[in-house]
């Protein structure tokens, strides 16, 4: 079992900052990837942000240099958000990219954050 558990989410006024948290925990083996994505209302979702177990980053082109990802050692990834713009408006998900296990057998999964949601005011 993987769990993936959000926090950091909330109300802001466009200019301000947020910082999402996302912890891993259960039998993971190893971690891939970790990201975040997010939806705005009719819309599909889409990448903001992943760092890979190279910490090699990867970022939407709209959030670039205003968003910053990372992860501690601990299994948590964060996603600091600067200068957020009421189009930053959306619920985020986090993203695990593991091999986990069960006994001896190893699998290979995507597992899904419940959500955060993020409003920036204008």
């Amino acid at each position: 079992q993987v769990q993936l558990v959000e926090s950091g989410g909330g109300l802001v006024q466009a200019g301000g900052s947020l910082r999402l948290s996302c912890a891993a925990s259960g039998t993971i083996s190893s971690i891939n990837a970790m990201g975040w994505y997010r939806q705005a209302p009719g819309k599909q979702r889409e990448l903001v942000a992943a760092i890979t177990s190279g910490i090699i980053t990867n970022y939407a082109d709209s959030v670039k240099g205003r968003f910053t990802i990372s992860r501690n050692a601990k299994n948590t990834v964060y996603l600091q958000m600067n200068s957020l713009k009421p189009e930053d408006t959306a619920v985020y998900y986090c993203n695990l990219d593991c091999t986990s296990y069960s006994g001896s057998y190893f699998r290979r999964g995507d597992y899904w954050g419940q959500g955060t949601q993020v409003t920036v005011s204008s």
